[in-house]
């Protein structure tokens, strides 16, 4: 039996924080369906100092085309670059 996960989420501490700009909370959610990802950065609000998180999502899906649109730009730049013996069409076998 699965787990229906619809409208439900985690959160939890960001431990790869490296840089002041990264979130200190990260994770996913669930919205009618749609997964997204979800972070959160710990602030102060300026009338009373009372503390609060800012949130960002991002839809999985988008995250993932991201994640191939660098992949593919980092590749091109290792490929080999094309050459005059790129083109086979002159051999005789």
């Amino acid at each position: 039996m699965s787990h229906d996960n619809t409208n439900k989420g985690i959160i939890a501490k960001n431990d790869r924080k490296s840089q002041d700009n990264h979130p200190d909370i990260t994770g996913s959610i669930n919205v009618d369906g749609r997964e997204y990802f979800i972070n959160g950065w710990r602030k102060t609000r300026n009338s009373d100092g009372a503390p609060f998180y800012s949130l960002a999502v991002k839809p999985k899906a988008e995250r993932a085309a991201e994640i191939r649109r660098d992949y593919d730009q980092r590749q091109g730049s290792y490929g080999q670059q094309p050459s005059d013996y790129d083109d086979q069409s002159d051999i005789p076998f």
